[in-house]
């Protein structure tokens, strides 16, 4: 089986297009990184509030846009997007899915998704640098 790390993104980001990899700059992002990397993944992806599925070397502008804060039917349109990308990069029936992500980032996508992992599910912010930091030793 096939497994796919998929990284939410966050508010600190460079203020100049960049690779999506790179335009991520928080500390909470960066462990995320290191650690997705860690799995030996078949593939890395970052979901991202305003241009969804990114490949981690997808050239985009910063921007400032959150999940956090739309509304349920605007998560479901994002989560719906997202599902469609998924469908056309990866076969989702023969994937494991780990999500290094915030639950507005996975509540309307794991449904959809038969195999799935949340490694710090439950965990506030504090405690999931701890966790990755921890495992990072």
């Amino acid at each position: 089986m096939r497994k796919v790390v998929l990284i939410s993104c966050v508010s600190q980001k460079l203020d100049k297009k960049s690779k999506a990899k790179d335009l991520y700059i928080s500390s909470l992002f960066k462990k995320n990184m290191a650690y997705a990397k860690t799995m030996n993944p078949d593939k890395i992806y970052i979901l991202s509030a305003k241009y969804g599925l990114l490949a981690l070397d997808d050239e985009i502008e910063p921007y400032n846009v959150t999940l956090n804060t739309m509304k349920i039917v605007e998560k479901k349109a994002w989560a719906e997007k997202i599902l469609l990308q998924l469908e056309k990069a990866e076969f989702i029936e023969s994937t494991k899915f780990v999500f290094l992500a915030g639950n507005n980032y996975r509540k309307y996508l794991m449904p959809d998704l038969s195999h799935t992992e949340v490694p710090m599910e439950g965990l506030p912010i504090g405690k999931q640098l701890q966790f990755l930091t921890e495992k990072l030793r």
